[in-house]
């Protein structure tokens, strides 16, 4: 798995409530578990004779759920074709082929992916609005990545 793909699992589990997550990509396989909400260097002083209370844990609530609805989007996915660098335009400053709300009809232009310093244009291979864009522009993109969603 890609070094900075790993990195953004990590801290997609740290901004989340998610308590742990795991991904498996061909024959790779990555588990992210996050440590308890306590800070490490918390100091718990107790008179003797007193009770002993222990703080739990923190449990994620439907993290199951949150991790179904990620892996399973509801439309049709655009996948990138290729290992390369996603960009929503032609050049810089120009606007972006496709926005969210946006109609396409197969055969659009959604993006380019450069690839080896040969820019590939990824065209629509469904018809609908673009519901969702998945990947930042600059960002690099793995083959089988979803880029696109269209509802």
């Amino acid at each position: 798995m890609d070094l900075r793909k790993l990195k953004t699992l990590i801290d997609l589990v740290a901004e989340s409530d998610i308590a742990e997550l795991e991904v498996t990509e061909g024959e790779g396989k990555v588990r992210i578990v996050k440590n308890s909400a306590l800070p490490q260097n918390q100091l718990v002083m107790m008179q003797p004779g007193m009770p002993q209370h222990y703080p739990q844990a923190p449990v994620a609530p439907a993290a199951p759920a949150v991790l179904a609805a990620a892996v399973e989007p509801a439309g049709h996915v655009v996948k990138s074709p290729m290992v390369g660098t996603f960009y929503r335009s032609s050049a810089p400053g120009t606007p972006a082929f496709v926005e969210v709300g946006a109609s396409v009809k197969e055969g659009d232009t959604l993006c380019i992916i450069e690839a080896m310093k040969l820019l590939n244009e990824i065209d629509a291979d469904a018809s609908g609005v673009i519901t969702q864009i998945l990947v930042e522009n600059g960002q690099p993109v793995e083959f089988g990545q979803p880029l696109f969603i269209i509802g």
